[in-house]
């Protein structure tokens, strides 16, 4: 009897199976944020691809090479520019499609306001002034730009070009209204002495 617990103990340990090991979930590959590196121009600046018109600058889809602070402090921030990647330079085109056609439409929105003021050919405009002429103050950019808009035509001041101040009475052709686009309109402006209030 000896002999079969022998055998049964060799069958006990060789009966004894090696755990079987689970299969490990899989995990993802850990994730690298990738920044959006800043391109660097020939001079060492930032390059970026402008979206709205910059004086001084460019126009939307030209890329330009400015200061790193320049871009990140204003031109990014105010929505003027973004960085080159392929993704924006995709979406910029599909916008340019816009403006193209929103800046038709505004050319034509200048060209009938240009034909408006050629047909009002000239704007009154009271001021007060001595026996002489002489204005007490003058007459500029806002007040023509008033008395167009009681007209009906909507001219901003900055869109009125004069030479200098008007400080006299009389009539003075010729006066440049920069209507945008490189459309120029001229009006001749009548300055008349204020009339005396009655009593």
């Amino acid at each position: 009897m000896a002999k079969a617990t022998s055998t049964t103990s060799k069958r006990k340990s060789s009966d004894k199976k090696k755990p079987v090991e689970a299969p490990k979930p899989k995990v993802p590959a850990k994730k690298i944020k990738q920044r959006n590196q800043v391109l660097k121009g020939k001079n060492g600046g930032t390059q970026l691809v402008l979206i709205e018109d910059v004086p001084f600058l460019g126009r939307p889809g030209d890329v330009v090479e400015v200061k790193a602070g320049y871009a990140r402090n204003y031109l990014v921030p105010n929505s003027l520019a973004v960085t080159p990647s392929p993704h924006n330079i995709r979406l910029l085109e599909r916008f340019q499609i816009r403006v193209k056609l929103a800046k038709e439409a505004r050319i034509a929105d200048i060209r009938v306001l240009s034909d408006q003021i050629t047909r009002t050919a000239s704007v009154t405009i009271e001021a007060n002034s001595n026996e002489e002429g002489q204005l007490y103050g003058s007459v500029g950019p806002i007040e023509v730009s008033r008395a167009l808009k009681g007209k009906n035509i909507t001219v901003e001041p900055e869109m009125v070009h004069m030479a200098e101040h008007i400080k006299f009475c009389g009539q003075f052709p010729d006066i440049e209204l920069h209507l945008g686009y490189e459309i120029v309109a001229r009006i001749m402006v009548n300055v008349i002495p204020l009339a005396a209030p009655r009593r």
